[in-house]
């Protein structure tokens, strides 16, 4: 960025304190919620069903995988990934919703228009240009400092109904959104790691304490059904629960089940799954579709049984898997 350039210049700002109608309800059970907030991007993402994923800043190869798995497979199902925007899981969760061309929220500990890290600039434009969200208590200009990452924890894990843990080690800054999700009462992940490994000792701590264990794609998959209270379909078609491509969001967000199913299939992408198992984002453009119109299709079958999730992440027909 050159000197004297405002950083995010072609994206919206806003302002919302409380009390204000669009103020997000999820904030609501802090004990010190913010007076105000400050935004660059899609202010409408904070009324869509959220989950954080967060982890260590010096994460291992086997946490930045965990975290880009389970956004692409939280992006996937319909919901918003939230995260702190810092090197390691954090970066590597959005790089997940990335993948599918889904918004995700970055919760700083500077000012909104304040790029930090500075090397996390070009990351954080394509998150705005997927239809994502900067978001801030700090005002306008604001440094980072120590003490707001702390605190600015209590929101990521506030605008979630769940939290997710990759990688802790013990001590861990992770540790006070694991805390702040407690208590508000919100449901805690956690991954696990090698007793060997300082990164995730605090993540088997807080599964010895009793937070939900995260073993598997399937096990995520689970948790996220059970927490969130429905199937991916649901998730994917609900009226707050949109991903988009780029600014785009999916115009036909009110169409039902039963719209789906009466539809004539998409041949092509199920003769494509007959050859090989794909990602969705693999399977864009063969019937002139984006990655959303991908997902919720898949997902439409996969509800009606005519294609499965495996735990890769990938589709594939049941014709497929009996040949495997």
């Amino acid at each position: 960025m050159s000197i004297g350039q405002v950083p995010y210049q072609n994206y919206k700002r806003f302002e919302l304190a409380i009390g204000d109608r669009a103020y997000p309800n999820s904030l609501s059970d802090l004990a010190d919620a913010p007076e105000r907030l400050y935004m660059i991007g899609a202010i409408e993402l904070l009324e869509q069903a959220a989950i954080a994923i967060v982890g260590s800043r010096k994460a291992s190869p086997y946490g930045l995988l965990c975290a880009e798995s389970f956004a692409r497979q939280a992006a996937c199902q319909g919901l918003v990934v939230v995260s702190g925007g810092a090197v390691g899981c954090d970066q590597a969760a959005h790089l997940g919703a990335l993948d599918v061309a889904a918004p995700s929220i970055v919760v700083l500990g500077c000012a909104a228009d304040v790029v930090y890290p500075s090397q996390a600039e070009p990351l954080f434009e394509k998150i705005l240009a997927a239809g994502g969200l900067l978001l801030s208590e700090l005002p306008w200009g604001v440094n980072p400092a120590r003490w707001a990452f702390v605190k600015r924890n209590r929101l990521i894990a506030g605008l979630c109904q769940a939290t997710l843990i990759i990688e802790a080690g013990i001590p861990s800054g992770t540790f006070s959104t694991a805390d702040a999700t407690l208590s508000l009462g919100r449901e805690l992940l956690v991954v696990p790691g090698s007793i060997l490994s300082r990164q995730s000792a605090g993540c088997n701590r807080l599964i010895a304490q009793g937070a939900w264990p995260i073993i598997s794609d399937d096990s995520f998959s689970e948790a996220l059904r059970q927490i969130y209270n429905q199937r991916p379909i649901d998730l994917l078609m609900g009226d707050t629960h949109q991903l988009k491509n780029g600014s785009a969001a999916v115009a036909d967000s009110q169409l039902s089940l039963v719209d789906l199913q009466e539809a004539s299939p998409d041949q092509a992408i199920l003769e494509r799954l007959k050859v090989m198992p794909a990602r969705p984002d693999e399977l864009v453009g063969i019937c002139g579709k984006d990655v959303t119109q991908v997902i919720r299709y898949l997902s439409a079958l996969e509800f009606t049984g005519q294609v499965v999730r495996m735990l890769d992440g990938r589709f594939a027909t049941n014709l497929q898997l009996r040949q495997d």
